[in-house]
């Protein structure tokens, strides 16, 4: 079976930004792949971002989504943690 990638570039804020040490990524990604999947990826990588997980909100095409929203190609993603203090 041959499956069809998107690439998608992954805008990374805060604690998400410390941990890769850069403010973007682009990634090849299957195609039909959730945001939410994709943070999962990130924490997999980053296991110390895992504490974010619960409390991250999804953004893409600078639109706030569902964890469940399917990436199409071409598309920017944003994981937006909560900022420090308030």
């Amino acid at each position: 079976m041959n499956q069809t990638t998107i690439t998608v570039t992954i805008k990374l804020f805060a604690a998400y930004q410390e941990a890769y040490g850069v403010p973007e990524l682009v990634r090849e990604i299957p195609s039909e792949t959730s945001v939410g999947k994709v943070l999962e990826n990130i924490i997999a990588e980053h296991p110390e971002l895992s504490q974010w997980r619960e409390i991250t909100r999804f953004g893409v095409n600078l639109q706030f989504v569902e964890p469940d929203t399917v990436l199409q190609d071409g598309d920017e993603v944003v994981f937006i943690p909560p900022v420090s203090g308030g």
